[in-house]
């Protein structure tokens, strides 16, 4: 026999579910929308012009799990000013969920076989008004070293680090929102430090000014996007 207990039991476990139900996302917000990067990252722009890549660390196969995480990926090595090289890999994912979700730097480079040497938060001025927080990290493999600098969005939030992106991640959720995401990593093989970085943050700028104003949300949110077109006038 059902008792009073029994139905109260079962009422509380499906207005739990209902809950639940109700707090599961469902709006998807796109920032890149139907666009595609290949074509909207410039080959040459300023004093860089893209090379044949060669050497970058990027996703892995079409059948891997890095082929789930990201609908989209470009990858180029770009020459500089006084023959300076820099690795440039942009990865998007037009769903961040539970399942699916960005990829640090720190994660990937140990299954290629580095050693993260140097982890530590940064700073990047794109000049205009924009600073994306991101990390700077040294990766050395046995015959190679690379400085890399790099910045993650998810929605219209640039976390650092796996907690901060967990955060924003189920912030984002609460309101109903499945977010894009992407990663903008940075490389070289400089061997010093302040050389190194300083590379990557001078291409960084030079790169945002490059783009369109319609594709920069995509790259660093919204508000920074706004900030940059509106300094530049």
């Amino acid at each position: 026999m059902i008792n009073r207990r029994d139905l109260l039991i079962g009422g509380a476990c499906l207005a739990t579910a209902a809950a639940a139900e109700g707090l599961r996302p469902h709006r998807r917000v796109t920032l890149l929308g139907d666009r595609q990067l290949e074509t909207l990252i410039p080959k040459s722009f300023g004093r860089w012009q893209a090379r044949e890549a060669d050497g970058i660390v990027t996703p892995e196969s079409e059948d891997s799990l890095a082929a789930r995480l990201y609908n989209q990926s470009v990858g180029r090595i770009y020459a500089g000013p006084d023959n300076g090289l820099v690795m440039l890999l942009i990865a998007y994912g037009n769903t961040q969920s539970d399942t699916l979700q960005l990829h640090r730097p720190e994660v990937c480079y140990p299954a290629f076989g580095f050693t993260i040497a140097e982890n530590r938060p940064a700073e990047f001025d794109l000049g205009h008004g924009a600073v994306v927080p991101g990390r700077n990290l040294v990766a050395t493999s046995p015959g190679r070293e690379e400085r890399i600098s790099y910045w993650t969005r998810i929605g219209e939030y640039l976390p650092t680090s796996n907690s901060e992106q967990r955060q924003m991640k189920f912030r984002i959720a609460l309101s109903g929102v499945i977010p894009d995401g992407v990663l903008v990593r940075i490389s070289n093989m400089r061997t010093e430090d302040a050389e190194g970085f300083g590379l990557n943050e001078r291409f960084a700028a030079d790169l945002l000014k490059a783009v369109t104003p319609a594709v920069r949300p995509a790259l660093i949110t919204s508000d920074l996007a706004r900030r940059m077109s509106a300094t530049a006038v």
